[in-house]
């Protein structure tokens, strides 16, 4: 009878006990399937309700339907808080909202996009990939959010009204309807107008009927949203947030996706995230010529006066916010300015 020497005898017992295991690991893989539902809350005919319809179609037929994302645009289902509190939860759900809105978790994130920061798009990108923000986004996944983006911006929020506002004072008594997020309920009230807390899906009857005065929202939103129908036809660009979302999902619904389905969700929604910007940089003049064929009209702001206003936000007047996370990314941003004008 042949002999096998010692050491390839157990070479051999080793490779049958692993082959089992690998073969049912693909066989795992192959069977697996997910629906994931995603909420947000901005129109179908708006920029990031397009791209994100073209992340779901291309992580379906990627996955061959192993990984089906199923949108409701409009805040059909959960949104804002709820949406976000859907992922705490563990449900099968992708929430797309602003950052303040993890921001209840890890406060770093409110600061993050607090009033006033960002001259422009590259600087929140660029900040957005240094190790003190991904030091944050590690602090989140304990708390059980994944991040799978922070890059959908939609443009620079302005106030939307049928007036000209250059100066906190001639926001006086002006009611602004604002998402429920604290930081914008605060920094509304704080650059002196009064702000209203309202669905997006109850703000048009809203300004019909004279419960609110204006709005906040990009001029991508104006369009698409048609909200020069109502009215407000004044554009005040106080650029006092940069509009952006990010995409959360449960960490522990994230752990049960292959890992090759796990590459191709999150190369898609970054993909895309970019693909957006260059598409939001190269359409803002026109989008502007646009909304003012319909005779909406623009005007600058004293910049100066808010700033100083709502400074005072990020000294304890935010939940959890700290001067310190201010510093910090006021640090940050002052290197991403010297390196961009060398």
């Amino acid at each position: 009878m042949l002999k096998l020497p010692k050491l390839k005898v157990l070479s051999v017992f080793f490779l049958l006990l692993i082959l089992p295991f690998g073969c049912n690991k693909d066989k795992e893989d192959e069977e697996f399937t997910i629906t994931l539902r995603l909420s947000h809350v901005f129109n179908v005919n708006e920029e990031l309700a397009k791209s994100i319809e073209l992340v779901a179609e291309r992580i379906n037929n990627k996955t061959n339907g192993a990984v089906r994302v199923l949108t409701y645009p409009g805040a059909q289902i959960a949104a804002y808080k709820d949406g976000v509190e859907m992922v705490m939860r563990g449900a099968y759900f992708i929430s797309v909202e602003d950052p303040s809105y993890i921001g209840d978790y890890v406060p770093e994130f409110t600061a993050l996009v607090g009033p006033m920061l960002y001259n422009n798009f590259d600087e929140y990108m660029e900040i957005i990939k240094t190790p003190l923000v991904q030091d944050w986004v590690k602090k989140l996944e304990d708390k059980g959010i994944k991040v799978l983006s922070l890059q959908y911006i939609f443009g620079f929020r302005n106030l939307i009204t049928d007036r000209v506002i250059i100066t906190p004072e001639d926001l006086e008594g002006v009611k602004l309807r604002t998402p429920g997020s604290k930081l914008f309920i605060q920094t509304i009230n704080t650059m002196g107008a009064n702000a209203t807390p309202l669905p997006w899906g109850e703000t048009f009857s809203a300004l019909q009927q004279g419960v609110v005065d204006g709005l906040e929202g990009s001029e991508f939103t104006n369009l698409g949203a048609k909200v020069y129908e109502t009215g407000k036809k004044n554009v005040a660009f106080t650029n006092h947030f940069l509009g952006t979302c990010g995409i959360y999902i449960s960490t522990e619904v994230w752990a049960k996706i292959p890992e090759k389905y796990q590459l191709i969700i999150a190369h898609e929604f970054e993909y895309e995230a970019l693909q957006m910007i260059n598409k939001l940089k190269s359409q803002h003049a026109q989008v502007i010529k646009d909304l003012q064929a319909k005779g909406v009209q623009f005007n600058e702001v004293d910049r100066e006066a808010f700033e100083a206003r709502t400074i005072h936000l990020f000294d304890g007047k935010l939940p959890g916010v700290t001067v310190e996370m201010y510093d910090q990314i006021q640090a940050e941003l002052k290197k991403i300015r010297a390196r961009s004008s060398q």
